[in-house]
C-alpha cells in the first residue's frame, strides 16, 4: 500500500508497479527506500517480477515524448540514439512538440532516414489549455503536465504506448520495457484504449482539482497528479527492480539500487542539473550517457533483418541513384558525396529569431571544426543575425557546445543560428552546407560570405541602408558585390573605414583578394574603379567570377554537385547571371580574408591530377545542364569551361 497523506516525492530506491483502473495503465514510481512492503525486506529484487517474453520480432513499438525548445531537442536525439542502438523492433515515435522542437526534429528525422522508424508530431499549443489551469512549480513548466492528456491527444486506434521523459538513457532493448508494460516516473506505458473507456480525463481532472484545494501548486508536474490518482485507486502493488529507472536526482537513494544490480536498463537524469548532479558515482553514468551523446548516428541507419519495412521515398530514390553508380568511374568518390544525405540538426543552440525588418540581412557561412576560432572575431564585426552551417562529427558537436559555453562573446549572441550537418564521406560538401545555412536564414536578404572573411565593422548597417536606397524590395533582381581583400598577417590593425583600408593597400599590408593566386576570380569587381567610386556601379559577369554577394533569401541555391575544392561559388554566380541578376558593386563595403592553414581538399586538388580531372568533368556536366535549362542563353558560359586553370573557390 502507498503511505497515507500526500503522495511522497519519488526517489530511486525501488520501483513500484501499480495496476490502476483494472489494467488500464501500469504505473511505476520510486518510493523512499523504507517504504517498500515489509515482506519484501525493502530490497530491489527482480525475482518478484515474472519474466515476460519479448514482443514478436517485427512488432511495432509505440513511444511517446513531450519535447519543447532547442535544448530538449538535443536530449531527444541522445535518447533516440540509445534506443536505436539496442532495439530490434520497428519503432513509431509520437512527439508532442512546440514549433521550435518540431522544426528541428522534423528536419533531423527527415535527413536521418533510419529504417523502420516512423515519426508523428502533435502540436503542444493545442494541448496547453487542458493543463494551463494547474499551478505548477516544476522546471519543465506546462510541458511537464502534458503526459496527463496523452490518451486524448494520441490517435484513437493506438492502444498502447511507452511514454518517456527526454532525460533518460537506455542501456537495454526497449522491447524488454514493452514486455513489462510498466509505468515508471520518467517511463510510462499506457493502455490507451482502456483509459479512454474509463473516462481517464475526467478522473485525473477531478483528482487534481481536489488535491489543489490543499496543495498550492504541483512541484513534480504530472507526477504529483499521478500519485494522487494512485492514492485513491491503490489497486495492485508490486515492487519492480529499480534497474528500469535509476534516478540521478539529488535526494534519491539510487546507490542502493545500482550497487546491488547486475544489469541496469534505464538511467534517468531527473534533476535540473542533469549530467552535473551531485552523485559520487556520476562519472560512471555520465560516461554511459556520453557514449550515445557522441556516438555516430550514421551507424544507426541499419536495417532490421527479417523485418521488411518500406523506406521513405527519399531513401528509395537515393538507393536507386547509388545503384546506378559505376565502380569503374574514376570520379566515383565525387558522385557518392553528391548523393550523400547528411543528417541535419538545425538551430543546435538556443536561437532568438530577429524581429521582422524589410531590409534586414543575415550573414550566411559554413565551417568545420578547424575554423571555430574564427567565430568570436566574426561576432565582433557583424552585429546582425547569422546563419552558420557547421560540418561536424557527433563528438565534435559536443566539443562545439563546450566551445560556445566557454566564450562570453558567443554565449551572449542569441541571433546566431548554428546548424550542425553531420560529417559523412571524404569530401567537404561545401555547397550543401551553404544551402542549409541559406534555407534557415529568416531575413529578406542574405550576405553569402565565408567564415574566414571579416566584414568591416559598419557593413551590416551599410548593407541595410544600401538595400533600401537601391529599392531592392521592389522586386529588382540584383546581387550586391562586397569587394574582398586579404592580409598575410595573422595580427594586424583592422581598418575602420575605406580610407584606412586604402592606406593599408597602398602600404602593401593588404591585397585585393586572390590577386596573386587567382586574379580571374575577383578582377571583374574593378578595384581601380572601386577606389574612387562614390555610388554603386554595374559590372559584367566574366568567366570564373566569384564575388561575395548580398542577394534576396529566395535566390537560386548553390549547386550541390560541387564538393571539395573548386568552382563551388563560381557556379552560383553563373546561375545568378543566367537568371538575370544585375551585379552592383558597393563603394563603401569591404571584407578582409584572414590567413589560415590550407584545407585538406585544397591539398588534394593541388596534388592529384584525378581530382582536377573530376572537377573539370563536373564543370562540363554543369554547363550541359545550363544549356538544357536556358538554351542558347547559356552559350556564353562555355568560356568558363575553356580555361587552363581551375578557380580557387
Amino acid at each position: 500500500m502507498l503511505p497515507r497523506g500526500r503522495p511522497r516525492a519519488l526517489g530511486a530506491a525501488a520501483l513500484l508497479l501499480v495496476l490502476i483502473l483494472m489494467g488500464f495503465f501500469l504505473f511505476g514510481g520510486d518510493l523512499e527506500y523504507g517504504d517498500l512492503p515489509a515482506d519484501h525486506g525493502g530490497r530491489n529484487r527482480s525475482d518478484c517480477v515474472p519474466l515476460r517474453p519479448l514482443p514478436p520480432k517485427c512488432e511495432l513499438l509505440h513511444v511517446a515524448m513531450v519535447c519543447a525548445g532547442h535544448n530538449t531537442s538535443r536530449d531527444v536525439v541522445t535518447l533516440v540514439k540509445s534506443m536505436l542502438f539496442f532495439r530490434k523492433n520497428p519503432l513509431h515515435l509520437h512527439l508532442v512538440t512546440d514549433a521550435v522542437a518540431r522544426n528541428i526534429l522534423e528536419t533531423l528525422f527527415h535527413t536521418w532516414m533510419v529504417p523502420a522508424v516512423r515519426v508523428s508530431f502533435y502540436d503542444a499549443e493545442e494541448l496547453k489549455p487542458q493543463v494551463s489551469w494547474i499551478p505548477n512549480k516544476h522546471y519543465s513548466g506546462l510541458y511537464g503536465l502534458m503526459k496527463l492528456v496523452l490518451p486524448g491527444a494520441l490517435p484513437p486506434a493506438l492502444t498502447r504506448v511507452i511514454v518517456l521523459d527526454t532525460d533518460v538513457t537506455f542501456a537495454s532493448d526497449i522491447a524488454e520495457l514493452w514486455a513489462l508494460f510498466a509505468y515508471f516516473s520518467g517511463v510510462i506505458l499506457l493502455r490507451l484504449d482502456r483509459l479512454r473507456q474509463a473516462g481517464w480525463e475526467q478522473m485525473w481532472k477531478l483528482t487534481a482539482t481536489e488535491e489543489l484545494l490543499t496543495l498550492p501548486a504541483t512541484s513534480l508536474a504530472d507526477q504529483d497528479i499521478f500519485n494522487a490518482v494512485i492514492k485513491r485507486h491503490p489497486g495492485l502493488v508490486l515492487p519492480l527492480p529499480c534497474i528500469w529507472n535509476v534516478q540521478l536526482s539529488d535526494h534519491t537513494l539510487a546507490e542502493r539500487c545500482y550497487s546491488e544490480a547486475a544489469d541496469l536498463k534505464v538511467i534517468h537524469w531527473n534533476s535540473p542539473k542533469k549530467l552535473y548532479v551531485k552523485n559520487k558515482h556520476v562519472e560512471f553514468f555520465r560516461n554511459l550517457h556520453l557514449t550515445f551523446l557522441e556516438y555516430n548516428g550514421n551507424l544507426l541507419r541499419r536495417e532490421l533483418f527479417g523485418c521488411p519495412s518500406p523506406p521513405p521515398p527519399e531513401a528509395e530514390q537515393l538507393q536507386r541513384a547509388l545503384a546506378h553508380l559505376s565502380e569503374e568511374d574514376t570520379c566515383l568518390e565525387f558522385r557518392q558525396q553528391q548523393l550523400t544525405v547528411h543528417r541535419v540538426h538545425i538551430t543546435f543552440l538556443p536561437h532568438e529569431p530577429p524581429p521582422p525588418r524589410p531590409h534586414d540581412v543575415t550573414l550566411v557561412a559554413q565551417l568545420s571544426m578547424d575554423r571555430l576560432q574564427m567565430l568570436e572575431a566574426l561576432c565582433r564585426h557583424w552585429p546582425g543575425p547569422m546563419s552558420l552551417a557547421l560540418y561536424l562529427t557527433d563528438a565534435e558537436a559536443q566539443q562545439f557546445l563546450h566551445f560556445v559555453a566557454a566564450s562570453a562573446v558567443l554565449s551572449a549572441r542569441q541571433d546566431v543560428a548554428y546548424h550542425v550537418v553531420y560529417r559523412e564521406g571524404s569530401l567537404y560538401p561545401i555547397n550543401q552546407l551553404r544551402n542549409v545555412a541559406m534555407a534557415q536564414a529568416l531575413t529578406p536578404y542574405v550576405f553569402l560570405s565565408d567564415i574566414d572573411l571579416l566584414p568591416s565593422y559598419s557593413l551590416y548597417d551599410y548593407l541595410r541602408a544600401s538595400i533600401e536606397q537601391l529599392q531592392l524590395d521592389s522586386g529588382r533582381k540584383a546581387a550586391l558585390v562586397v569587394p574582398a581583400f586579404e592580409t598575410l598577417h595573422y595580427h594586424f590593425s583592422f581598418p575602420n573605414s575605406k580610407a584606412e583600408l586604402l592606406a593599408l593597400l597602398d602600404a602593401g599590408s593588404l591585397y585585393t583578394f586572390r590577386s596573386h593566386e587567382w586574379p580571374r576570380g575577383y578582377a571583374p569587381t574593378d578595384y581601380a574603379r572601386w577606389r574612387e567610386a562614390q555610388a554603386p556601379y554595374h559590372v559584367q559577369w566574366a568567366a570564373d567570377y566569384e564575388p561575395h554577394v548580398v542577394v534576396p533569401r529566395d535566390c537560386p541555391r548553390y549547386d550541390p554537385r560541387f564538393v571539395g575544392f573548386g568552382w563551388n561559388r563560381v557556379a552560383h554566380i553563373v546561375e545568378l547571371d543566367a537568371q538575370e541578376y544585375e551585379l552592383l558593386v558597393l563603394p563603401e563595403a569591404f571584407t578582409i580574408h584572414l590567413p589560415h592553414t590550407p584545407s585538406p581538399d585544397i591539398s588534394r586538388f593541388r596534388s592529384s591530377p584525378t581530382y582536377r580531372d573530376c572537377l573539370q568533368t563536373l564543370k562540363d556536366e554543369f554547363h550541359q545542364d545550363l544549356s538544357r535549362h536556358y538554351g542558347a542563353a547559356a552559350l556564353k558560359y562555355l568560356t568558363a569551361l575553356q580555361q587552363p586553370e581551375a578557380p580557387q573557390g
